[in-house]
């Protein structure tokens, strides 16, 4: 049974507090996304506000509006805000309260775990739903260190890792792993954030639920998971924050853990600042490109963009000119499709270009 949910980003849908909102738009993975509640975009469609592509899915005032222009009642109450700090805003408790008086299981990507509130805990047991702690880390004896055998595989390993956060990294990741498998290769996604999760990634973990040295050790498990389990021609890793940033060690983590063999670079041109961090300059891409390669011992081996505050004129100019500065493979994924980063990809890992050299092979044969 579909399970179908409404997603509350309320003043945020479209912005970089509402990524997580935003990303199960472009994707909904599990879910059957009926509407959104935003009350300040209300009356629009959700992928034509986002992409300008309309899916049909409206925006809402609040939640009474969104459950009745639902045809079959919502299961689901994704809170599709994420902010920096992670935690509930004055008034949004409220908002969670009532989608569960609706009878409206809770997922629930904060810091804040709704499954150690006694008070929601009792709610949604008085309403007979259940609350999912998104980023709630597994047990503590269950942690894993790292081991090192990751160092053992050969499986082309690739991050995509950005100049800021909330830039476009897992979105990338998920297309061109998409593409890849498109073209005949197997594939595994990792996710390393709440919305990769939600989305119903097979593999990760939320890296800023866990103490550092013990989230490079669960990335290395699941990884080699991946590995085991599924065989995979190629692992595509969701990025977080950036290795520059001075607020956020992920990009650390999962370079440590996961060990990727070559490297997507995202980056918004017209962003002047750090997106939570306003008084930060953004990096130029040049420094985090060659900050990612000595950190990191990897290659990067295309740039993607992200295209917010640009017209159609500048997305061209820009990759253009960042093709011939960096002599790297450019594109913009969302408006002009991965397969020039897929390509790069084949083209960078030996194991790739052969099995495209066979696969192309049986298809003349």
């Amino acid at each position: 049974m579909e399970k179908r949910a409404i997603i509350y980003c309320e003043n945020q849908f479209g912005t970089m507090d509402g990524k997580t909102a935003n990303g199960l738009i472009r994707d909904p993975g599990y879910y059957q996304i009926v509407a959104v509640i935003d009350s300040t975009k209300a009356g629009k469609d959700a992928g034509e506000y986002l992409d300008k592509k309309r899916n049909g899915i409206p925006i809402c005032t609040n939640l009474e509006e969104a459950i009745a222009v639902s045809k079959v009642r919502p299961q689901y109450f994704i809170f599709g805000i994420a902010p920096s700090n992670a935690f509930l805003q004055a008034g949004e408790r409220e908002i969670i309260k009532k989608a569960i008086e609706a009878e409206m299981n809770i997922i629930n990507p904060l810091q804040e775990f709704l499954t150690e509130d006694e008070e929601m805990v009792e709610y949604a047991k008085k309403h007979g739903v259940t609350i999912h702690d998104i980023r709630k880390p597994k047990p503590k004896k269950e942690w894993k260190m790292f081991s090192g055998r990751i160092l053992q595989i050969e499986t082309p390993i690739v991050a995509v890792l950005g100049t800021d956060g909330a830039c476009g990294k897992r979105t990338t990741a998920m297309m061109v792993e998409k593409e890849l498998k498109r073209r005949g290769f197997r594939t595994t996604f990792i996710a390393t954030g709440q919305t990769g999760l939600i989305q119903g990634a097979s593999y990760g973990l939320a890296v800023d639920a866990f103490p550092m040295q013990y989230v490079i050790g669960e990335l290395e498990n699941e990884i080699m998971k991946a590995y085991k389990n599924e065989k995979p021609d190629v692992i595509l890793v969701e990025g977080q924050g950036a290795l520059s940033h001075p607020a956020y060690a992920s990009s650390c983590s999962i370079l440590k853990g996961t060990r990727p063999k070559a490297v997507i670079l995202q980056h918004p041109p017209k962003r002047k600042a750090l997106g939570d961090f306003p008084f930060m300059n953004m990096p130029s891409l040049r420094s985090e490109l060659e900050l990612i390669e000595y950190f990191g011992q990897t290659k990067v081996i295309a740039i993607t963009l992200n295209h917010e505050d640009m017209t159609e004129q500048e997305i061209e100019r820009t990759i253009l000119e960042y093709e011939q500065q960096f002599q790297l493979p450019v594109t913009d994924v969302l408006i002009k499709g991965p397969e020039k980063v897929a390509d790069s990809i084949i083209e960078f890992f030996p194991s790739l270009k052969q099995k495209q050299k066979e696969m192309l092979g049986m298809v003349a044969i």
